[in-house]
Parts: C-alpha cells; sequence; structure tokens
C-alpha cells in the first residue's frame, strides 16, 4: 500500500477491521470518530482517493455503500431499509393512524441482509423507552420486523391498542380469554388486553443500535 497517504492507509485498515468485526460497512461518522479526523469532508476527500485507487468501491446512494476490494471473503449485500417511525418498548405511545403504519417512509437505514437474515419485506421502527431492554433492546434502537397477522405465544410483536389508539412492542401471549403483552424489563408489568382489542403489525426479526 505504498501509493497511500497515512491517513488514507489508516482508513483503509479501519474499514477493513471493521467489517471483520460487524460485518456490514462503517458509516462517514463512525470512520470519523473512529480515525480520529476532524471532520466528515476530510474522510470523504480519502475515500475519494481510496476509490480513485482501486481500494474501495462505493455506492453513494447508501449512508454504508462502501466495499473493500480484494478482501478475503465476499461481504453481504448492503440494503435500504425504510423507517416508518417510533415504537414504545416501554408505555406504548400514540401513532399516525389507528387503523395501520404511516405509508411513506420518512427515513432509511442501510444494513447489510444478514442483520435482516434475509428475509424480504422488513420495515423498521425507532425504539423509545427501555420496557425491552432485559431483550437487549434499548431506547434509541432500531428494530427490523416483518408483517404478520398471527404469531405464537412468546414471540416479540409491535401491536396495535385499539381502545388506546396506540402501538407498542412486547412478548405476546395468548391466555385463554386475554392477551398478556409481556414486557422484558423485570422493574415493569405487563399489559392485560382481550384479543379483540389486539391488532398485529410485525413480527421481530432483529435490532441495530445505531451509532451515529
Amino acid at each position: 500500500m505504498t501509493d497511500l497517504s497515512p491517513k488514507q492507509a489508516q482508513i483503509l485498515e479501519f474499514l477493513s477491521t471493521f467489517l471483520e468485526e460487524k460485518d456490514y460497512p462503517p458509516s462517514i461518522r463512525d470512520i470519523q470518530i473512529g480515525c480520529g479526523i476532524s471532520s466528515t469532508s476530510v474522510v470523504d476527500y480519502n475515500l475519494r482517493k481510496l476509490e480513485e485507487k482501486g481500494h474501495i468501491r462505493r455506492d453513494r446512494e447508501v449512508s454504508r455503500g462502501i466495499e473493500v476490494l480484494g478482501g478475503r471473503k465476499r461481504r453481504s449485500k448492503v440494503v435500504e431499509i425504510p423507517v416508518l417511525g417510533s415504537i414504545a418498548a416501554g408505555q406504548p405511545i400514540p401513532v399516525p393512524t389507528s387503523d395501520r403504519w404511516v405509508a411513506d417512509a420518512d427515513d432509511s437505514v442501510t444494513v447489510t441482509e444478514d442483520m435482516i437474515r434475509g428475509r424480504s419485506d422488513v420495515f423498521a421502527l425507532r425504539v423509545k423507552g427501555t420496557s425491552m431492554i432485559e431483550d437487549l433492546i434499548d431506547d434509541g434502537d432500531i428494530v427490523f420486523l416483518e408483517p404478520a397477522r398471527a404469531v405464537e405465544n412468546g414471540e416479540r410483536v409491535a401491536v396495535w391498542l385499539r381502545d388506546r389508539a396506540e402501538v407498542t412492542l412486547k412478548r405476546f401471549y395468548l391466555e385463554g380469554e386475554q392477551v398478556r403483552l409481556q414486557p422484558a424489563n423485570s422493574t415493569m408489568q405487563p399489559i392485560y388486553t382481550t384479543p379483540e382489542n389486539v391488532e398485529i403489525q410485525g413480527k421481530f426479526v432483529s435490532s441495530f443500535r445505531p451509532s451515529d
């Protein structure tokens, strides 16, 4: 790598290490912080140089679209997942409409197919609250869900509570004539309601903690 400046070599090493550890590319901000660089514009300049010299390939349509060339293994395909808003993992919060999610995504997050376990038709929601903390889902995390109308007991689901016009993320249990929505936080109480009051919106696939 004699054609690289010290900073470019540092960034390339950071990219390779990040990919090995996480199996998805870093963001510009990740690189700036990880390499101790003064600004994102300096990062972008050096990434352009690395691309010109044939060390990386970039897809500028996505935020983490960086591929290190000549790596030891082929990386998973990077995909964009629509973020449709927020969901409570604490007390339920209102959402814009009572019968469906927002039609158009207000944001997106870039991940590898491995992170969504190869599923299609996945959407994402930002988490508010800490009631799922013992399932390693914290406030500010992004959860990936696949549309579902029926689930098994114990599965993590996004549910619409008709009487409250609210949505929440909990573990689902059908117990006779009632539904228990169980938080994964030993300091919080479950929500009890009727099956008629619950509409399943999505089934948990995985979660992601943004670094930015």
